[in-house]
């Protein structure tokens, strides 16, 4: 099965196949890994070993673009690997790999602090390794994506930065991004001239670090109106998402749970495997949670969060996308524009990949596409009730 969205166009866009070094101690992960990669006609192996220290030691001979970084591994593991490889070729791109289990999922998102720009839960056997259609779409779409951005990168990196404040709150494969490509203009739409009553954010690849700094400025926000989020994440690491976020912002995080009342003051997360859905009994919205079929290959999605949502809120809904790969939230923003909400989304030079973002910029349903370091200002003055 090949799962390859762009080929032709990925290799001409920069020049050669995107170089893949997989990382892993099992034998039967690094074959399987590599013959996914090696289907890919815009995709190449070009070092396959058992741990972090045989990495390091390769990098610069080997030379790729993108490695996947298991975090367990004999000798050296991927969390002392990470910041060694980064050392010795700044521009990598690094995806670590780890099993569900509560002190993986830790690692994975520290990982991406200390500069990782992505990470990939696997299944906990290799039988369903080997057998999981989403796992393999999502690791090959993850190479394939992040490399393609990394490569790009490195010709506007010379010539290109971003503001120097943005660029400080940014992870490294966000920041000196500039403008990556020329987008016909984007139309925005007037933001109402009434306060919206809940704030809703979906985001995905780069978004743990991208929902870190925003909810860090929420304060004037969510003391009112809730805030719910749907972040692209398996279960478990959306409860430690949780806790990092309460940290950040002050105030309870949590997973969502079935039939509890949406209030202020209060940031609910989508649970890791369901999908977060809003729904209103005895006139009182509160949270539904489903365990239906995947939705743009995620679950939880961020379209039904959305779209739910604008029918239970109507116009008093503002939703925002973050950084992600693929669509999810582009049907969800319609209903929400349908409805008389409003959508903003963040910018392409500050995300880790503007597939979400992107989408439902250039499909005009935004208010607002702004750089991440400017998104929480703005939704602080537009919740006051002032002009932004």
């Amino acid at each position: 099965m090949n799962l390859a969205v762009p080929t032709q166009s990925t290799v001409a866009a920069i020049g050669r196949r995107i170089r893949v070094m997989i990382v892993d101690d099992a034998v039967v992960v690094r074959g399987l890994f590599s013959r996914w990669v090696e289907a890919e006609p815009d995709l190449e192996v070009v070092a396959s070993l058992r741990t972090g220290r045989e990495a390091v030691t390769q990098i610069e001979r080997a030379d790729p673009d993108v490695v996947v970084l298991d975090v367990d591994m004999p000798d050296m593991d991927g969390i002392v690997a990470l910041p060694l490889l980064l050392e010795k070729k700044r521009d990598l791109v690094v995806i670590m790999a780890s099993t569900l289990t509560r002190r993986n999922a830790e690692i994975s998102l520290r990982a991406l602090s200390l500069g990782a720009a992505d990470y990939i839960p696997k299944p906990t056997s290799n039988q369903e390794v080997a057998g999981s259609v989403s796992f393999r779409h999502d690791l090959i779409e993850k190479i394939r994506q992040l490399g393609l951005r990394s490569k790009r990168l490195r010709g506007v990196l010379a010539r290109t930065a971003i503001p120097g404040d943005a660029k400080t709150a940014l992870p490294a494969h966000a920041r000196s991004a500039g403008h990556e490509t020329a987008h016909p203009p984007i139309a925005l739409r007037a933001i109402p001239a009434t306060p919206p009553r809940v704030l809703l954010i979906g985001s995905s690849t780069g978004g743990p670090q991208a929902l870190n700094l925003i909810v860090a400025q929420l304060a004037g926000v969510i003391t009112r109106a809730p805030v719910l989020i749907t972040q692209h994440m398996p279960p478990t690491f959306t409860a430690i998402l949780a806790e990092h976020l309460a940290r950040a912002a002050n105030c309870p995080v949590r997973e969502a749970r079935e039939g509890e009342e949406i209030n202020a003051g209060t940031i609910y997360i989508a649970p890791g495997g369901k999908h977060m859905t809003v729904a209103r009994r005895d006139d009182i919205a509160v949270i539904a949670i489903e365990d239906g079929p995947l939705i743009n290959f995620c679950k939880p999605a961020v379209d039904p969060l959305f779209a739910s949502a604008a029918a239970v809120w109507g116009s008093k809904v503002f939703a925002v996308v973050l950084t992600g790969m693929g669509s999810d939230g582009l049907h969800g923003a319609q209903a929400v524009v349908a409805a008389g909400g409003t959508v903003m989304a963040q910018d392409e030079a500050t995300s880790v990949v503007w597939g979400m973002p992107g989408q439902v910029a250039t499909a005009g349903l935004c208010s607002a596409v702004l750089p991440i370091n400017e998104i929480a200002p703005r939704l602080t003055r537009v919740f006051a009730g002032e002009k932004a």
